[in-house]
């Protein structure tokens, strides 16, 4: 799906039918849109990086939205074509908790080696913080992204091995639901 076309064909569809929780009609509307803002058909990190900014203009969603862009980049070719967009869209806005869960351990583990280290982890906090700026108002032991990550770490590190495991990761997010409403962000983007 890398070459621009105006419609989405019939077996297209279907497959898109087959692996996202959206409709026929929603598909149809979402590539419509995604067409009009990306003529080529693929959506490169700038570009994803300024729709990001429109959402929070008051802090740097730079670096998240470089993260996030890795994650719905699945083919890694540093483009979003239709079908990563809408994949990673519907697994984020109507996917359950286990889908939203495994999302965000990718969006997480940076160097993909199934595991969260802490400098990782520190990475997309650190981002998060940049992009929120100042309109979030955090509890003491939470105003620094080190303060939040060594609080998620003494969490979910059951092992304490320094790494969070895909398991060590669900089960302390089902205990701070602060992890899946931070998920929830892209709800309002949908």
């Amino acid at each position: 799906m890398g070459k621009s076309q105006s419609k989405l064909s019939a077996e297209q569809l279907k497959e898109l039918q087959q692996c996202t929780h959206f409709e026929k009609k929603e598909l149809q509307q979402w590539y419509k849109g995604f067409i009009k803002d990306c003529p080529s058909g693929e959506l490169d990190k700038p570009e994803f990086q300024k729709i990001y900014k429109q959402f929070f203009p008051f802090g740097d969603p730079s670096k998240f939205a470089d993260y996030v862009f890795n994650v719905f980049d699945s083919n890694k070719n540093g483009r979003i074509e239709f079908k990563e967009f809408i994949v990673a869209l519907s697994v984020t806005s109507r996917g359950n908790l286990e889908d939203k869960l495994q999302w965000a351990f990718q969006l997480y583990d940076i160097d993909n080696n199934n595991s969260i280290s802490y400098d990782e982890m520190l990475k997309i906090v650190d981002a998060i913080y940049k992009m929120v700026g100042t309109m979030v108002k955090l509890p003491p032991d939470e105003d620094t992204p080190e303060k939040r990550v060594s609080k998620i770490f003494s969490l979910m590190d059951k092992d304490q091995n320094g790494q969070l495991s895909f398991e060590e990761f669900k089960e302390g997010s089902m205990k701070d639901p602060t992890i899946v409403q931070a998920l929830s962000l892209y709800d309002g983007l949908v």
